[in-house]
This record gives structure tokens, sequence and C-alpha cells, in this order.
């Protein structure tokens, strides 16, 4: 699996940890930024994460703001994108199991470290159910013509 991250100023020190995470769990990942806690928008990182996701670049993505909302909405503003913003670790895994979401939003002003941890690992280490679930991920991609 190979995952990008980016996060905003908001989400910066909560992607750091994430990214501590996916470096335990041994999972490849690129960080698309920001790099700092100073100020900059999200819809450009939201989209490049998830332009790199839509196009097979990488399997998955994570995204972090100060509340997880913005960067979602961006994200699912591309093509082939299934963001699911998600601060349990049931929603997290349904995200997966049912939905194929392929892209996880938290926000870091939202949640903490640790339930943030278990979140993201839920995630990453859940994989899609497939059948009838599969027909409704059909239909949402449908939604996009």
């Amino acid at each position: 699996m190979l995952v990008a991250i980016g996060s905003d100023h908001g989400g910066f020190r909560l992607k750091e940890e994430i990214k501590q995470l996916m470096t335990e769990m041994n999972i490849e990942f690129r960080d698309f930024g920001t790099y700092s806690t100073e100020s900059v928008d999200y819809p450009e990182i939201s989209r490049n994460v998830a332009q790199s996701v839509a196009n097979g670049e990488f399997s998955r993505g994570i995204i972090i703001c100060g509340t997880g909302i913005g960067v979602s909405i961006a994200a699912n503003k591309i093509k082939g994108i299934r963001a699911a913003l998600c601060h349990d670790v049931f929603s997290a895994q349904m995200s997966r199991e049912h939905n194929d979401a392929n892209i996880l939003t938290m926000g870091e002003r939202v949640i903490g470290f640790g339930l943030a941890r278990a979140v993201a690992e839920k995630w990453l280490t859940t994989e899609f159910a497939g059948g009838r679930h599969a027909r409704r991920v059909c239909q949402i991609a449908d939604l996009e013509a």
C-alpha cells in the first residue's frame, strides 16, 4: 500500500503523528505538505492528494485540517474520490468495508492523537467487503457522470 498524506496548518501536528504511525506499520507514504504550522489554503493540498489517489499513483490518501470538514469537501470534488470524515473507529471501519473510501479525513482540533491513531490504523487495515456494497459504490460513481 502506498498512501498520499497531506494537511493544512491546522492539521500539521496530527499529520506528523499519523506519519509516525504509518512508519511503525511499515506503510509507504508521500507527504504532500504542508510542512509547518504557517497558514496555507487547504483546497490545494486536498486537490493534490486526491488527484494522486484518483489517478492511481497512490492506493489511498489521508488529509487533515482543523476540523476535517474542509479537506473532505474539497477532496470529494475530484472524480473517483470517496473521502470519509471519521473521528471514531467504527466509522473508519465502515467507510472502508461498505463504501471503499479511498481517502480518510480527520480534524486535529476535533480528535485526540491517541484516538486519531486508532482511527487511522483501523482505516488502513480494513479492506473493502465488496459484494452488495460494490453495487452501491458503482452507483456513487454514476453520480459523478
